[in-house]
């Protein structure tokens, strides 16, 4: 049974095993069979893509073979265009030529005829030029015969008759050059004087300036006479202190209640002067003490021209000026120019500068400011070499100053040309703010000196029969005699005296020269 039941196994296994070999068999003919039938199904899928790809591509030939003809087409038709475009262009260049020829032919008919013309006029210019020259000849003939004639009648020769008539041409248009140049100078100063009267009126109105004139002395008030004892001190002492620290001299004399300090540089004076008073107020008089208040009122006078100096562009509103500047235009608070304050005139300056320029439509700013520095180089003339007005131009580039307001400082005198109109009106204002009666005062003895020498002036010039110098040196009154004088030269003679003066003489203001030519005729009556 054991061997029936293991055969029975080995039968199953073996049959099972065949049964696998069989299918394994059946299976791979199934595969291959599903192989070739997926081939030919790609085949047959290739082919069908192939298909389309050719007519698609036959469709591409079709249309680019159509767009090309139509492009042939088209740039047919645009050659036959332009080609046709040509064509009338070059007909209408065919009959632009053919009008040019025929109007060239007209032209050449017209020049053949013009030289034609032309033949026939020179032909009677040179017949009248032949006839002109002989009329010529005989014309010069008649006029020898009549100029030999007219030497023979007067007695001239050609050359001194020549001579004779030139001189009284010249004579005559000198003196009708001298008319004329006068009737234009007349009119001219009748609008120019009115008008310039008109604004210099209106620009001394408009301020209010102080007349004063100082002095190299200063006068100090004291409590009592016993005061002079002790600014003296034991054996001097104190008053050789305080002059050594201030540099100035101090007169104690007989007048009551009154110490005289004197001193030509006003800020050494100005210095002594608060000194003195702080040292009378305190009591306490001693070298030690004077030195100590003497060094305190320094800076307290630097101060105060520190702060004139910003006060003064404050009031005319002037911008940017160089604290240098600012400090040399307070200090003018402190000097004079013949008695009249310099910071108070340059101040006047400024104003009427100021106000002119604004009347004639100018630069304002820049007139106050050429006015307010015209004399700033008088606080460096006592230190420095030079002219004011050299010191001036040059402290004033040195700064940065404007070239107008430096322009302004170097012409005020007339000592460079003129190049702006503000220049002229500063030179204005200084005159009216110097020559104003009380501005400013002068040595008697300078002021006979320059009168005398204006009527020397004067009589030295051919005809001048008197001179005088009235009004304090203002105007110049000159009579000539009639005889060597004529008006023409009455003219010329007070323009050579007015230059002559501005070249040698040095005055404030202006000198005005009148020439009087007077004729009168006597006779007695018997």
């Amino acid at each position: 049974m054991v061997i029936d039941f293991f055969l029975a196994i080995a039968a199953i296994l073996a049959g099972g095993a065949v049964a696998g070999v069989v299918s394994y068999l059946v299976g791979r003919r199934v595969e291959r069979r599903l192989a070739a039938a997926a081939g030919r199904g790609a085949e047959q899928q290739a082919g069908r893509v192939l298909d389309g790809a050719r007519r698609e591509a036959d469709a591409a030939r079709a249309e680019a073979v159509l767009a090309a003809k139509e492009e042939i087409i088209k740039g047919r038709e645009l050659w036959e265009q332009e080609a046709q475009r040509r064509r009338q262009e070059v007909e209408r260049v065919e009959r632009r030529l053919e009008e040019r020829e025929a109007h060239l032919d007209r032209k050449g008919g017209a020049l053949e005829q013009r030289e034609q013309e032309v033949e026939k006029r020179d032909r009677s210019v040179a017949e009248r030029e032949k006839h002109a020259r002989a009329t010529e000849d005989e014309l010069a003939r008649a006029l020898q015969a009549q100029r030999s004639k007219l030497e023979q009648i007067s007695g001239m020769s050609v050359g001194a008759a020549k001579a004779e008539l030139i001189r009284g041409l010249v004579d005559e248009a000198k003196a009708d050059a001298a008319a004329l140049a006068r009737d234009i100078k007349e009119e001219a100063k009748r609008n120019a004087e009115r008008e310039a009267k008109k604004i210099v009126a209106l620009a001394v109105q408009r301020i209010s300036p102080e007349i004063t004139a100082e002095t190299s002395v200063s006068a100090v008030a004291l409590p009592s006479d016993d005061m002079k004892g002790r600014i003296i001190g034991r054996e001097g002492r104190n008053i050789r202190a305080f002059e050594t620290a201030t540099g100035v001299d101090v007169i104690i004399d007989d007048t009551p209640d009154t110490v005289i300090v004197s001193c030509f540089d006003p800020v050494r004076r100005e210095v002594a002067r608060l000194a003195l008073e702080q040292l009378i107020q305190d009591g306490r008089i001693h070298p030690g003490r004077i030195e100590e208040i003497v060094a305190k009122v320094k800076k307290e006078v630097d101060a105060s021209i520190v702060e004139a100096g910003e006060q003064a562009t404050y009031e005319l509103a002037i911008h940017g000026m160089h604290p240098e500047l600012m400090k040399l235009v307070g200090t003018m608070k402190y000097r004079t120019s013949y008695g009249q304050n310099m910071y108070r005139h340059s101040k006047e300056v400024a104003w009427l500068a100021g106000i002119m320029a604004a009347e004639l439509g100018l630069d304002v700013h820049l007139a106050r400011r050429g006015g307010l520095l015209h004399d700033v180089g008088k606080v460096l003339s006592h230190v420095q070499d030079g002219t004011h007005v050299q010191l001036g131009v040059e402290v004033a580039a040195k700064y940065g100053e404007h070239p107008v307001v430096i322009n302004c400082i170097a012409a005020h005198h007339d000592d460079v040309p003129h190049e702006s109109p503000l220049s002229v009106l500063v030179q204005a204002a200084d005159a009216a703010s110097g020559s104003r009666p009380g501005a400013r005062r002068e040595a008697f003895e300078t002021y006979v000196k320059r009168l005398t020498r204006l009527e020397e002036i004067a009589t030295s010039f051919n005809g001048v029969e008197k001179a005088f110098a009235i009004q304090a040196g203002r105007e110049l009154r000159i009579a000539v005699l009639p005889d060597t004088v004529d008006d023409r030269q009455a003219v010329q003679l007070a323009e050579d005296i007015a230059r002559r003066i501005e070249g040698e003489l040095q005055y404030p203001g202006q000198i005005r020269v009148v020439v009087i030519r007077e004729t009168r005729a006597v006779n007695v009556a018997r």
